[in-house]
Order: structure tokens, then C-alpha cells, then sequence
């Protein structure tokens, strides 16, 4: 069979993922009516945010806490648990550049460890390899919706008094040992920019298990006031860090069906995993795990991949599969204010994962066997291992 980049015909149409976001539910628009028609756009005057808040804090085990994005939500955290300029905090070389540049807003380092070669999570090796008497916390973070390994992650911070953050940007839903991310470290993070499994455009959100803890990450998003105190009683160091009624307006109703699209993602991986060649794969989820949100599938073409012909082949079947991220420790402009571990698991395992986006894993079920179809076909040519 011709692949398509030699002129065949492709084994999916034109435009079959879905589209992000979804299309505006009646709620979410008489949601934002209702916010323009009042005049209370901001959260200090209405009640939807601190209302959004509250529910997604509690059903990811803690109390929440809106702010304006993802980066500074973990800023938020580092500085609500106590983080100093020149503390460090270990996070992995295969994220997002956020994790290390909400650290260096505040003159916290960054050490970039490498991870494990089989999930792309940090483990008990790749942190202790990191270690260092400045280290104050660990930034766990839950890549493409598969939840960190907490159980190790909990157990190395304890032996070290170590802080743990854990960054759920891409892992809205998921959930370990029973438990929903967020739940398991000191704070979590999450995002609702314009990709991910929620949305507002932009926005995130902290979830604190104490109390104490999210108090403090509210005064930090609120100017330094204390919750129910004065209007100008700035008791501590804060910024205007706050969402806006409009972005509660659009998230809050989202919320009905988040498990809905959790689990449609997870059968759309699980009939693409039945239909795959041998030697491909999608990435496992650590031992432990409850519940993957797939916010990305991490598609594994395994050792001896020429990814780029192989992205390049399926990209002319009309199934683009993302590159995926360069890693933390190649990029100079975060190492100049890093500190920088070996990450030869990283640097291997980056040159051979491609990613499968949320807009193809919410589409219709059908698309999977045609995907893996794809994969199947390209996997055939010879080009696609390397000599």
C-alpha cells in the first residue's frame, strides 16, 4: 500500500479532529449574559468565582483558590509554601517551560531532572539524583493527564522534609490510589488556558488539602488581605492575581461534563491501543493509577525511530502527531538560572514520543481504528527505523 507521502490516498479526510473548545453550552452563554447584564465582571463584587472555586476544590480533594493562569498558580504555590529566593525545586527536564519559569519569577532555581524513560514522570532515582542541601520541594508534575508516581514522590520528600507541588495542568479528572490528583501534595496547580481540558482562554486554579495553606494562596491572588478581613488590611505580601466572573461564568458548568470527556479520551486510546503495530505503543500510566485523563496520548514509536520521517509520513495521512516538548535542559534561556542535572532518559526518550492532541482524542470514537490504521501503515515502510 503507497503511503500518502508518496502519493497515496490518506487513511483518515481532512478536518476530522474536534474542535477546541467545544462548542459554548446554553449554560455557559446565559452564564456570561448574566455576568455582562449585572456589571459584576470582577470577583471581588461577585459570587461565581469563589462558587467555581469551591466545587473544583472539592472534587479534587482540597480547597480551591482562582487565579489568572496556570505559571502563576505555581509561582502562587512556591511562595505560599514558604520558598525563598535561592531555594530550590526539582522538576523534570520533559515539561512545559512554565515549571521553571514560575520558579524564577521569584528568584527561586530550578534543578531540571531527568525522568524515567517508561512513564516521563520524575521517580525516586531521577529526584535523588537531584538533591542538594538547598532543595526545598518537589514540583510533580502529572504529564499528559497520567498521574505522577506520588507514593515514591511522597515517601523521598518525607525522608528529606520536602514540599511537594503538583502541577495538574494537563490532568483535569485523573486520579491515583483512589484518590484525584491534587489531593496528594502540600498544593496543586491547574490550567484552563486555550488547550487544555478546561478553558476559559486562560485562567487557573490551586488546591490546598490544608486550609492554612489555601489561605494563604488566596492572600497571595487577593493584595495580602486575609479572607472576611478588611478591604485595606494588607497583612502580607500579595498581587492582584485574580479570575474574573466571566472566566467563572464559562468553567464552572464545565464541570458537568468533565468525566464525560474523560472518559470518552479513554476509550478513544483504548480502541487506538488494540489496532497498533508491534513495537508501537502508547506511553503506560505509573503503577498506581486510577484514572488517565489523556489530555495528551504520548505515542511511543520505540528505539531505532526516525520520528521526524515517521511525524512527517503520518502528518500526510492527515494524522499530525505533535513533536512534543525539546526539554527543560536544552533551552538556554531557562539554564542560565537553572541548575541542571544529567538527563540521558530524557534526551533518548524525547527523540522517540510524539503526541496524540486532546482535538484528535475527543473526536469521534471511529477515527481511532483509522489512526491506528495510519500508524500501522507507516510503521510498514522501512524508512521509519533508522539503520
Amino acid at each position: 500500500m503507497t503511503i500518502a507521502l508518496e502519493g497515496g490516498t490518506p487513511t483518515l479526510p481532512e478536518n476530522w479532529a474536534a474542535t477546541w473548545p467545544p462548542k459554548a453550552t446554553p449554560e455557559q452563554r446565559d452564564g456570561l449574559l448574566d455576568v455582562l447584564d449585572s456589571g459584576k465582571w470582577g470577583s471581588t463584587a461577585g459570587e461565581r468565582v469563589d462558587a467555581f472555586a469551591k466545587e473544583f476544590g472539592e472534587k479534587h480533594g482540597g480547597h480551591g483558590v482562582a487565579t489568572t493562569n496556570g505559571t502563576i498558580a505555581l509561582t502562587v504555590a512556591m511562595v505560599a509554601l514558604g520558598l525563598e529566593a535561592g531555594d530550590e525545586v526539582i522538576i523534570p527536564s520533559y515539561t512545559f517551560v512554565a515549571c521553571a519559569t514560575a520558579a524564577q519569577l521569584m528568584g527561586v532555581v530550578p534543578v531540571i531532572a531527568d525522568i524515567d524513560p517508561d512513564h516521563f514522570h520524575l521517580s525516586r532515582k531521577t529526584i535523588e539524583a537531584a538533591l542538594s542541601d538547598k532543595t526545598k520541594a518537589i514540583m510533580a508534575v502529572h504529564i499528559a493527564g497520567a498521574p505522577a508516581p506520588m507514593d515514591e514522590i511522597l515517601a523521598v520528600a518525607k525522608e528529606h522534609d520536602l514540599r511537594v507541588i503538583e502541577d495538574s495542568a494537563q490532568a483535569h479528572g485523573a486520579a491515583y490510589n483512589g484518590q484525584p490528583v491534587g489531593s496528594h501534595g502540600d498544593v496543586a496547580t491547574f490550567s484552563f488556558q486555550s488547550s487544555k481540558a478546561m478553558t476559559a482562554g486562560e485562567g487557573g486554579i490551586l488546591v490546598a488539602k490544608d486550609k492554612a495553606v489555601a489561605d494563604r494562596c488566596w492572600s497571595i491572588c487577593n493584595v495580602g488581605r486575609v479572607p472576611e478581613g478588611e478591604w485595606y488590611g494588607h497583612h502580607s505580601i500579595g498581587w492582584n492575581l485574580r479570575m474574573t466572573e466571566f472566566q467563572a461564568a464559562l468553567l464552572h458548568p464545565w464541570l458537568a461534563d468533565l468525566d464525560a470527556q474523560v472518559d470518552h479520551r479513554n476509550q478513544w486510546v483504548e480502541r487506538f491501543t488494540a489496532s497498533l503495530p508491534e513495537g508501537v505503543r502508547v506511553l503506560p500510566a505509573p503503577e498506581g493509577t486510577t484514572r488517565h485523563s489523556y489530555h495528551l496520548g504520548l505515542l511511543d514509536f520505540g528505539p531505532g525511530a526516525d520520528k521526524a520521517w515517521i511525524l512527517q509520513a503520518l502528518a500526510a495521512e492527515n494524522f499530525p502527531v505533535a513533536e512534543g516538548y525539546p526539554g527543560l535542559a536544552h533551552m538556554e534561556s531557562i539554564t542560565v538560572r537553572a541548575r541542571v542535572v544529567p538527563t540521558p532518559n530524557a534526551d533518548e526518550r524525547r527523540e522517540q514520543v510524539g503526541w496524540i492532541v486532546q482535538t484528535q482524542l475527543m473526536s469521534d470514537l471511529d477515527n481511532a481504528d483509522l489512526a491506528a490504521a495510519a500508524v500501522t501503515k507507516v510503521m510498514a515502510d522501512p524508512r521509519a527505523r533508522q539503520a
